[in-house]
């Protein structure tokens, strides 16, 4: 497709049709079924062009801070798609869930094209912390309360076999990638009642998981951290090494991988149609799209879905000083750390550490919903004092890196036919804190489906499935998308542009609308529309990062405008011929 143009409309607005549209977003408020279900009906006039030559390769680093995986040599950017191409399976995007299905798919004798805004494994792929677990984030107490006893037993299961499956690739390839089977172990804060942890214990052999135990304490020489639950067989790896091998045996099996390729629409239809935003078009029987946020599913899960931002510190450690495992506590937000060699190549090894006399300790938490906090210096302070109070941490951050969580309603991913659409568009999202076995469980199902094989997972992360009993949150988390929208009726960050300082961000209103403006180090202002052209939220500054973020649905773009991740697929508006405009909701009745 040549020069992509979308319409998104943004509407010219009196200032009356300003208030009316401030009344509904009041009444979504006290009524937010009514904003479920305005929310397809967000309407924007206004054709609006994004020229291929304005987007920024996506996941290529535009954010400040960099996660240890990123430390050595990075992927090559392979070759762009240049011409129209054909193959059985066509799956968007090259993360874990993506690069495990087309693994599979190959190895099942199907053709497959792989294709990514950026480098293979470049997007929340290289910003997780890997922890390879069946120890489920969301405890598998609220697993049974929202899926059944069942359900949790299939999700012990799947969670399980998404290890082994890891271990047996990297044995079959012989992947170089730190993997190493380890202890996991869940304790509660300081002066919290054990009682929880007998809870979980009894849930979680209601699961099946019968070896897990409740012992004393975990194995840590400074840290007493009272009684805790060990789960044994957990993994991890380096998620960046453990990709290279996944797209080494894709190619050799005959797999397509195409970076800097952006997928501009999905048609489905036998067979289905992917447009690229230069005008080309693949032709495939089934699509999958694992973009973390499908950008191809305008609205139903993304209102069973919300982003959150998660920070990482790792810090210098003496080796041996700390028993090497999983550990996760139950604070609110919870804290998560494993331990990782320090990296031998140069210059990595130079900026994080001696791997002869110390290893990385790498400490994870003080979680937030995306757009909705610019804190990062005090949420990683938080970080490093709780980590200094538990480890022999040496002096010094040695890495700091935040990334995005998409946490489902009911603690499980959705992986599936896409709905509301063909029967040949699958999609894998919300990881739920479990991006490495969430997203190998995606390769293993979609694989099967795609094959017509039956598998016992389907029903349980079947992305159109309907869990009342997790309607609270379904609730909750709607509620604070529709506060967003009152953004639109405020001032901006600051009075004018004028008061931005070089190097940072902020959002600008004027006249109807807001404006996301970032001045350069060099002093010179780049403005663009600060409205997501998602649905309609007003982007935030994340100075942490430098990017625009959305607080409604987590879509995310660089200091200029330029899309980072869905489920927006196209840039922010620049500021020429910006239209003074506002959304307007058309309420409905309910």
């Amino acid at each position: 497709m040549n020069q992509t143009t979308r319409s998104y409309g943004l509407k010219q607005s009196t200032n009356s049709e300003l208030s009316c549209n401030s009344l509904v977003f009041w009444e979504t408020l006290v009524n937010p079924t009514r904003l479920v279900r305005a929310l397809p009906q967000i309407r924007f006039q206004k054709q609006l062009s994004v020229p291929s030559k304005a987007r920024a390769i996506m996941n290529s680093k535009p954010e400040q801070t960099t996660s240890v995986w990123m430390q050595g040599d990075r992927f090559s950017l392979l070759s762009a798609l240049t011409q129209d191409d054909e193959a059985d399976v066509c799956v968007v995007g090259a993360g874990i869930a993506g690069m495990t299905s087309a693994y599979l798919l190959l190895k099942e004798g199907r053709t497959v094209i792989v294709v990514d805004d950026g480098p293979i494994g470049g997007g929340q792929t290289e910003r997780t912390t890997a922890h390879i677990t069946n120890a489920l984030d969301d405890r598998y107490m609220e697993i049974e309360r929202w899926h059944g006893q069942e359900g949790a037993r299939l999700a012990a299961e799947s969670h399980t076999a998404a290890i082994d499956r890891i271990e047996e690739i990297i044995n079959s390839e012989k992947i170089d990638c730190d993997f190493e089977r380890l202890d996991g172990y869940l304790f509660t804060p300081i002066g919290e009642s054990p009682n929880l942890l007998e809870q979980e214990l009894q849930a979680v052999r209601r699961a099946g998981l019968s070896q897990v135990e409740s012992i004393l304490s975990c194995p840590l020489q400074n840290f007493d951290t009272g009684p805790c639950l060990r789960f044994p067989r957990q993994a991890q790896f380096h998620p960046r090494k453990y990709l290279a091998g996944l797209a080494k045996a894709i190619l050799h099996m005959g797999g397509r991988i195409f970076t800097q390729t952006h997928i501009a629409k999905v048609e489905s239809g036998t067979p289905a149609r992917l447009r690229t935003e230069m005008g080309l078009t693949i032709t495939a029987e089934a699509v999958i799209v694992a973009t973390n946020s499908p950008f191809n599913d305008f609205v139903t899960i993304h209102t069973k879905q919300a982003p959150y931002l998660t920070y990482v510190l790792a810090f210098g450690v003496p080796r041996g000083q700390v028993t090497k495992a999983l550990y996760w506590d139950t604070e609110n937000p919870y804290h998560y750390v494993r331990l990782q060699p320090m990296p031998n190549d140069v210059p990595a090894s130079a900026m994080l550490g001696n791997p002869l006399t110390e290893e990385l300790l790498i400490v994870g938490g003080e979680d937030h919903k995306t757009g909705q906090a610019d804190d990062a210096e005090a949420r990683y302070d938080r970080l490093e004092t709780w980590a200094r109070a538990r480890f022999p941490v040496n002096e010094g951050r040695r890495c700091h890196w935040s990334g995005q969580v998409l946490e489902t309603i009911d603690g499980l991913a959705f992986i599936g036919r896409n709905p509301l659409d063909g029967p040949n568009i699958f999609i894998a999202t919300g990881d739920s804190g479990q991006g490495m076995t969430h997203g190998t469980i995606a390769g293993i199902l979609l694989t099967d489906l795609i094959v017509g094989r039956s598998n016992p997972w389907s029903q349980l992360y079947d992305p159109a499935r309907k869990t009342l009993s997790a309607s609270d949150r379904f609730l909750k988390e709607n509620l604070n998308v529709a506060a967003q929208y009152g953004s639109w009726v405020t001032g901006g960050d600051v009075e004018s542009s004028e008061a931005i300082a070089p190097g940072t961000g902020a959002v600008v209103r004027q006249g109807l609308t807001k404006v996301a403006a970032y001045r350069d180090e060099h002093g010179q202002l780049h403005e663009c529309s600060a409205v997501c052209p998602h649905l309609g939220c007003i982007v935030q500054w994340n100075h942490n990062e430098s990017t625009w973020d959305c607080p409604c649905h987590g879509s995310r773009f660089d200091k200029k405008g330029h899309l980072l991740c869905g489920p927006a697929n196209t840039n922010l508006v620049q500021s020429t011929g910006l239209p003074d405009a506002s959304v307007e909701f058309k309420a409905v009745s309910v």
